[in-house]
């Protein structure tokens, strides 16, 4: 099917704006929001399902948050039977995502297996099956282009039974994103990116795919950042109109962002990591890529974010429902 989102892979025009655009392309995509339908009629949401949406569209208070958001959801995950058939040190990790919101699995995948990813980006890249996008470092959704990609990463079914258990119900896979170089992207969070209604059920998991340090703009993280209030575009000046996406809606946004971490003294910490290493990360903490100090150094990296079944699923910044490929 036709997709705007490819047609704009390298596009940073005006018309990145245009709602109308968005709304045009969700029409010729009808298949992947048909979902939405039900979704919607469970919400009380009186709205075509291919019209922008927004957190001004929802007036609900937190509840239905995922088990982990819970009060007392240390304690009901350490008497959850499935817990106690994980790995001694990803038990830790769990408990770790609950009190700082996000797990490190050391070695999660063999030398072996990222140097065969590795060499599968470089080909798809080679015969122009894939390119980098509008930012010029992401390589967006690579898995539709590669079976291994797909079902040894992106659907590894030892981690998604860890995500399904984090967010307490079945993962749905929703994007991958492969990057060569460091992204350098300031610290946000991916719920500005990827929404859910309820809030709170979408999930990353980030893999190294070379061995990041101080020189190739590792990324880091605000441990505890999660517990933060959800920002959305009516809590900083957005410049959203009826028919366009404001201007300078997400540098506003990162701005936003930075006063937070200051108000609340958040502490950054860096991820250095070994090729094969995975950090799952809370849809709300707060997170983003160092500057690269040495010209030229790489920092491979993957990473696939994760809704959940039945819930309402769009983008906050660009007020668009999310495609997704859902029988």
């Amino acid at each position: 099917m036709f997709s705007l989102g490819k047609t704009f892979r390298r596009y940073t025009g005006l018309l990145r704006s245009w709602k109308a655009v968005y709304i045009v392309n969700n029409l010729l995509n009808s298949r992947r929001l048909q979902h939405n339908r039900e979704l919607y009629r469970k919400h009380g949401l009186q709205k075509s399902i291919y019209a922008p949406i927004g957190r001004q569209d929802f007036s609900s208070n937190g509840e239905g948050a995922p088990w982990l958001d819970r009060p007392g959801a240390l304690a009901s995950m350490q008497e959850h039977p499935q817990f106690h058939r994980f790995p001694v040190a990803w038990r830790d990790e769990l408990k770790k995502f609950v009190e700082q919101g996000y797990m490190i699995l050391r070695g999660f995948y063999r030398q072996e297996s990222i140097d065969l990813l590795n060499e599968e980006v470089d080909r798809l890249l080679q015969e122009g099956q894939t390119d980098f996008n509008y930012t010029q470092r992401k390589i967006m959704d690579a898995f539709r282009e590669s079976e291994l990609v797909d079902q040894r990463f992106f659907r590894n079914p030892d981690l998604l039974r860890l995500l399904d258990f984090t967010l307490g119900r079945k993962v749905v896979p929703f994007q991958t994103i492969h990057f060569v170089e460091g992204s350098e992207q300031r610290a946000h969070s991916d719920a500005i990116h990827m929404t859910t209604e309820p809030q709170g059920y979408l999930i990353a998991a980030w893999t190294a795919l070379e061995k990041t340090h101080p020189g190739n703009g590792p990324l880091f993280f605000y441990p505890g950042s999660h517990r933060l209030p959800f920002l959305s575009c009516q809590d900083y000046p957005s410049g959203n109109t009826r028919w366009q996406i404001g201007a300078n809606s997400y540098r506003n946004y990162e701005e936003a962002i930075d006063s937070l971490i200051k108000k609340h003294r958040l502490k950054k910490e860096f991820f250095y990591a070994e090729p094969g290493d995975v950090l799952i990360w809370h849809s709300n903490l707060l997170h983003g890529g160092s500057p690269i100090k040495e010209p030229g150094a790489t920092r491979r990296s993957m990473v696939a974010h994760y809704f959940v079944e039945d819930v309402i699923c769009y983008h906050e910044i660009s007020q668009r429902p999310a495609l997704l490929d859902i029988s």
